[in-house]
């Protein structure tokens, strides 16, 4: 008898397969439920290399012993006629086969679990539902918004420690922001994407809502140094999966990961790359940590939230100084304290500016920072020039980024090219529904282009997709205003939660001719924000028609660098002293007049 004949004779082969199949199933059980428990990786890593050793140990055993009705015997003691290793057989297979099913129902299990579709009903968000039900399709499904479309949802926590949101939160944004590299890939941004965070969908429904092909979603579980990534590409129309995948894997590797991700959407979406796929800048570990509790942080909004953010994305520079992403994380920050009044203007820009410059220093081609940069230089050093030359070249590395557009948007609206900025807001609309951001901006463009109705229902749109939206209240009391509605607009100028109240309410109740409320709404104004509401002062002055006292505090306005000068080439507010003959001399002192604004050459296209 051959030697493999013998092996399969002694059951040996079987033995092998059984193992290898127990072996299995234990590896997959360990790796789902000991992270779970808390038990750390080396045990993970013990229960592998114990299967590992026990293999050949097992196979030997096998060939050297047989089971008979009295027990196991060694394989030379057994009387040939007599030996039921047939049987053995038999229930080898049968075992084997048992083995298999178990484990493919274990991990078909895991992955229902650890799947945040299949686990949940079909149900859109009742106020995204309610509100783009209403919106206007896109122009086009197939030709502007090919079959290279994307939204990444946002990946589900499923660690035992809901504080670890923060990291699947943030690695559905790593992920979505480096598909967004790729110019031949049209991918929703993080706001429309995240509007969905938490709530019961219909991948189908969400697909056509933010007008994608494609949708990008899973689930992260992190317990130590291993994380567990579940992916999966979903083709929305026919709602079937293209790709699914899970990563097990160490802490260390989580940009392999992320890159992994990207070129399997970009392979599985027959995507022609003009150039070479992106990929993740690498940094420590707990830097990366850090940076996603800082802009996780961020996004939340408030004072207490900015604070604590600065703190750990300062953390997150000890261990990594050449994080770019992180340099320009703290500058965005420092601007939004100034917006919200949390930080003086002249200190908060300055160091926003310092920030920002660290990060272009570290990466000259880091997009967002080129994006700051000409928001900063715009709006507090009344550089236009600075700030188209690295808006461009925002949009020259990623063209199709939406805050780029709202910055080119703003950049056009700064140079009284209102119709050039509508245009660029409208398209940043179309591209990403249910982003309240550009919904905002959207309406606040339409506000000085005389278009009311326009304006108040796209703010509206904003409020229902957020809101605790700042200013958007403010500017809907604005448009009623202007429209001849000073009752409406006291409604909704009282609906405000931030200074802005304090800066509509005299104009308010000036157009309903309460002006003893007024001038005690101005004088509280002036108290509460002297400095950091200038500008707003002296518009408010204009509506009054106190013509002298508007000039005085527009030039106070330019000595604290006020960003809200960067508007006052089409802000209707000061429609009162344009005919004033010091209106044009101060607009060309400030490099505003029609002329200089008309010599800026900005050259700019909608992406296609």
């Amino acid at each position: 008898m051959s030697f493999l004949q013998e092996l399969k004779r002694r059951n040996v082969v079987r033995v092998a397969i059984a193992y290898l199949a127990l072996a299995w199933l234990l590896i997959e059980v360990a790796g789902t439920l000991f992270p779970g428990f808390g038990i750390p990786d080396w045990a993970f890593r013990f229960v592998v290399i114990v299967l590992a050793i026990g293999f050949l140990p097992t196979l030997v055993f096998s060939w050297a012993y047989e089971i008979t009705p009295e027990g196991l015997k060694r394989e030379k003691e057994v009387v040939r006629d007599v030996s039921i290793s047939h049987l053995t057989a038999k229930r080898l297979d049968s075992i084997t086969i048992g083995l298999i099913l178990l484990a493919i129902a274990f991990i078909l299990a895991d992955r229902v679990w650890m799947n945040p579709r299949l686990t949940q009903q079909a149900e859109i968000p009742a106020v995204v539902a309610s509100e783009i039900e209403d919106a206007p399709e896109p122009e086009s499904t197939t030709s502007q918004f090919s079959h290279n479309s994307i939204a990444v949802l946002p990946f589900v926590n499923m660690s035992d420690d809901a504080s670890n949101e923060f990291f699947s939160d943030g690695i559905s944004e790593e992920l979505l922001n480096l598909l967004a590299k790729i110019p031949e890939l049209r991918v929703t941004s993080r706001s429309s994407a995240f509007a969905f965070k938490g709530e019961k969908i219909d991948i189908p429904v969400v697909a056509k809502k933010l007008n994608v092909a494609h949708i990008l979603e899973g689930s992260v579980r992190k317990a130590g140094n291993r994380v567990r990534i579940t992916a999966q590409l979903i083709e929305a129309r026919s709602d079937t999966h293209l790709w699914s995948e899970t990563y097990d894997r160490e802490l260390d590797d989580i940009f392999a990961i992320q890159d992994e991700i990207a070129v399997t959407v970009v392979e599985q979406l027959k995507i022609k790359l003009l150039g070479a796929a992106p990929k993740v800048r690498k940094t420590d570990p707990a830097a990366y940590a850090l940076f996603l509790q800082g802009r996780h942080l961020r996004h939340q909004g408030s004072a207490e939230g900015f604070e604590q953010a600065l703190i750990l994305l300062k953390q997150s520079l000890v261990i990594d100084p050449n994080y770019a992403a992180a340099w320009d994380e703290l500058g965005r920050i420092y601007v939004r304290q100034v917006n919200l009044n949390q930080r003086p203007i002249k200190e908060g820009y300055a160091l926003a500016r310092e920030m920002t410059n660290k990060a272009l220093a570290i990466d000259p081609n880091y997009a967002p920072a080129h994006a700051s940069l000409s928001s900063i230089v715009s709006e507090n050093e009344n550089d236009l020039t600075t700030a188209i030359r690295h808006i461009e070249r925002a949009l020259q590395l990623e063209p199709a980024n939406t805050e780029t557009l709202r910055g080119a948007a703003n950049l056009l609206a700064s140079l009284n090219r209102l119709d050039e900025a509508i245009a660029f807001s409208e398209f940043a609309v179309s591209r990403d529904p249910v982003n309240a951001g550009v919904h905002f901006t959207l309406g606040w463009l339409y506000i000085p282009a005389g278009r009311w109705d326009e304006a108040i229902t796209s703010l509206r749109t904003a409020l229902n997709l957020s809101p605790d939206l700042n200013w958007a209240h403010y500017f809907i009391g604005i448009a009623l205003l202007l429209k001849d509605e000073p009752l409406t607009a006291l409604e909704a100028i009282q609906k405000e939660d931030s200074i802005w109240r304090q800066i509509g309410l005299p104009m308010a109740y000036h157009a309903l001719g309460r002006q003893e409320e007024s001038d005690v709404a101005l004088a509280a104004l002036i108290e509460q924000d002297d400095k950091g509401s200038a500008y707003n002062i002296a518009y408010v002055l204009a509506y009054r028609g106190e013509i002298d006292r508007a000039f005085e505090w527009l030039g106070k306005a330019v000595t604290y660098k006020d960003a809200g000068l960067s508007e006052i080439p089409h802000e209707r507010l000061f429609t009162n002293i344009h005919s004033d003959p010091r209106w044009l001399p101060f607009l060309k002192s400030i490099g505003k007049s029609p002329e200089q604004l008309a010599a800026i050459e900005f050259k700019v296209t909608l992406p296609k």
